[in-house]
């Protein structure tokens, strides 16, 4: 159960995100939260070997911006600070590489 307080006033959430890698979702989670989108989780096991699938769910409301930012850095389209110090897109490692 998701905490009430912390919903949008709809009240409902939409999927934006599934994945079978956790590192990928938490890098995901890490994007949207970066863009003050509240994130839940599902799917994520505890303890020092978490495995399993990772479903990100967001506000109703933030569904397209969600979904809209997550399509950016799978495309490597967004640019970044980083850019301007030839780190890439999204840092030494590279958005674009860890989502697709």
């Amino acid at each position: 159960m998701f905490p009430s307080d912390e919903l949008a006033p709809s009240g409902r959430l939409a999927r934006v995100f599934a994945c079978t890698s956790i590192p990928e979702g938490l890098l995901v989670k890490g994007l949207l939260q970066s863009e003050g989108i509240t994130v839940f989780v599902k799917g994520e096991s505890e303890g020092p070997y978490r495995v399993g699938p990772m479903y990100l769910w967001v506000p109703e409301e933030f569904e397209v911006q969600a979904r809209l930012l997550i399509e950016e850095a799978r495309s490597g389209s967004g640019a970044t600070q980083d850019d301007d110090i030839g780190l890439g897109p999204g840092g030494p490692t590279g958005m674009r590489d860890r989502l697709d």
